[in-house]
């Protein structure tokens, strides 16, 4: 039986799918570091495939900035752009607050629901000190957001363009102190989204994605060989 039978193309997933999410969350998650040498040929022995899907999932990744793909040398994972950084948080900014000022006049019950169960399991995170499961519940809360304001579809902008910010979020989500203080942003717009608060929830957005700025200073003071520019 054909397990895929039914899917359109565009559902189906290949080899190459997975080799790219996989590759891409040990970036994102700095199990693999700015600078990192990767082998195609190593990586396809690893997983019993040929090469050409890990070419494939190279060429993705090239595409998005994470990757440095030189002919006939060791591919690179790039290094952090700061001006990847600020032109990607200039965008969210715009689409973001488009999107609290929608939610504010159609949210409804059920997604006041999924929202409190995302921050409860956020303050579980925090509390257990889990890196990478607040970053996954962090990218669902925004999500969230976006199916409030009847704009689901607008993630997938938020989501590519997040690519460039995921390394410095999770440098700094090392810190607890960065975790509690993302966690009270996102009860905050909760809480001016319950109320209807149109003008409070665009402000508290626009506060919650300028604490990249303080973010990125200090992560270059930090891990300068991380960074490229």
């Amino acid at each position: 039986m054909n397990m895929h039978a039914g899917l359109s193309s565009s559902e189906r997933r290949t080899t190459a799918d997975d080799i790219f999410d996989q590759l891409r969350s040990d970036i994102v998650n700095l199990r693999l570091l700015p600078g990192a040498k990767l082998s195609e040929a190593e990586i396809a022995s690893q997983r019993s495939v040929s090469r050409q899907p890990v070419r494939e999932a190279f060429i993705r990744l090239s595409n998005m900035n994470l990757l440095h793909v030189r002919p006939q040398k060791a591919t690179l994972v790039r290094k952090i752009s700061n001006r990847d950084i600020l032109n990607t948080r200039f965008i969210r900014t715009a689409i973001e607050v488009e999107i609290v000022r929608r939610a504010c006049g159609c949210a409804n019950a059920d997604n006041f629901a999924a929202i409190e169960d995302n921050l409860a399991s956020q303050r579980e995170a925090v509390e257990a000190d889990d890196d990478a499961r607040f970053h996954d519940l962090d990218y669902e809360f925004h999500h969230l957001l976006c199916i409030a304001a009847n704009c689901g579809f607008a993630f997938k902008a938020i989501a590519e363009n997040k690519s460039h910010v995921d390394r410095l979020c999770m440098l700094s989500l090392a810190d607890p102190q960065g975790k509690e203080e993302l966690l009270a942003d996102h009860s905050n717009i909760f809480d001016a989204l319950r109320r209807q608060d149109e003008e409070n929830i665009v402000s508290l957005t626009r506060l919650h994605l300028s604490r990249l700025d303080k973010t990125l200073v200090e992560a270059r003071k930090t891990y300068p060989d991380y960074f490229e520019d």
